[in-house]
């Protein structure tokens, strides 16, 4: 796994080789142990801007020509598109009572206890925006992935998998491949892996009671700065349109193990990057139980990463209640 995460590392393999101090990396494993697992998989490189990622998009490849002895060869050209993805700054201040902290003896471990939830409620929203941010909708933030494959008539359409739900009651299975060359999330060019914590202090909190009251308190300012950039569509699989009242039904979950082979057969190769499934805890459930049932072969427990793991075909199956059950049909 070395060889992965050097060629392909996540937030946590980028902080380590940025901060050897381990400031950062201690926020990274915070942020990793919320109910969205998705840092575990998902990999980073530094924009090459201040502010976003300009990247050339694969939009066609180019046709070779077999060539006989003294015959000639045209030249070709792939078509590729010009494209600048933005960074969003996710921001929060942690404020703790200092007469609070200062009771239980060692200040700075328990005001990093205390500040958990806070980062745990920024993985929250990372992975939320990672798969329904929109720029379009929210400027501010950074554009996720459902935005990009949201049309079964799209050039990417192809990689949108129709699991037949018709209603608003519909999930999503993402499949995605994470590298270099694939897809991969952003942070600013020069900066310590997005992320930046700053200790404010002492500070006098006014009217922290709705009265006029005051308190004096200890404040965290943490901040990251995170996009994501897509290289090349077809390395990411999203089976759309599962409806989650008919997973009740067992030969529906049945179907689920379909639709996920499906999408490994889109994927051109598995050996360019990290591949992950992302489902949220209700289609999981669902997938567990068919082992259970004998209806989900597919499906195993593996060691990655020295971490206990359900796999499918070998590739990690991700929970991440950032994947809704309220999402419009894609049509």
């Amino acid at each position: 796994m070395a060889v992965l995460a050097t060629t392909n590392p996540t937030l946590a393999d980028v902080a380590a080789m940025l901060d050897p101090n381990g400031e950062i990396a201690t926020i990274v494993e915070i942020l990793k142990t919320s109910s969205n697992d998705v840092l575990s998989s998902l990999t980073f490189q530094e924009g090459n801007l201040p502010t976003g990622h300009q990247s050339s998009v694969r939009t066609g490849i180019p046709t070779p020509t077999w060539r006989k002895l003294y015959g000639g060869v045209q030249p070709t050209a792939g078509s590729v598109a010009k494209v600048v993805d933005s960074i969003g700054m996710l921001e929060d201040y942690a404020e703790v009572d200092k007469a609070l902290a200062d009771l239980n003896g060692n200040t700075a471990a328990f005001r990093m206890q205390e500040d958990t939830a806070h980062l745990q409620g920024m993985n929250d929203t990372m992975a939320s925006t990672l798969f329904y941010g929109n720029e379009g909708v929210t400027p501010e933030a950074f554009t996720g992935l459902s935005p990009r494959f949201n049309s079964l008539g799209a050039a990417n359409g192809l990689n949108i998998i129709d699991a037949g739900g018709t209603g608003s009651d519909n999930t999503s299975i993402w499949l995605c491949v994470w590298g270099p060359t694939t897809g991969f999330g952003i942070y600013p060019k020069g900066s310590r892996a997005g992320l930046q914590r700053e200790d404010k202090g002492q500070v006098t909190i006014e009217n922290v009671d709705g009265a006029g009251g005051r308190m004096e308190a200890y404040r965290t300012h943490y901040r990251w700065d995170v996009g994501l950039s897509i290289r090349d569509w077809r390395y990411f699989v999203r089976i759309a349109n599962i409806d989650v009242s008919d997973l009740s039904v067992a030969a529906n979950q049945a179907k689920l193990v379909d639709y996920m082979i499906m999408a490994t057969e889109r994927i051109p190769s598995f050996g360019v990057g990290r591949a992950a499934f992302y489902c949220n805890r209700g289609v999981r459930e669902k997938l567990r139980l068919g082992m259970l049932s004998k209806t989900a072969y597919n499906l195993s427990w593996e060691s990655v990463e020295g971490k206990r793991v359900l796999t499918f075909d070998d590739i990690p199956v991700y929970r991440t209640d950032a994947l809704l059950n309220s999402e419009a049909r894609v049509v």
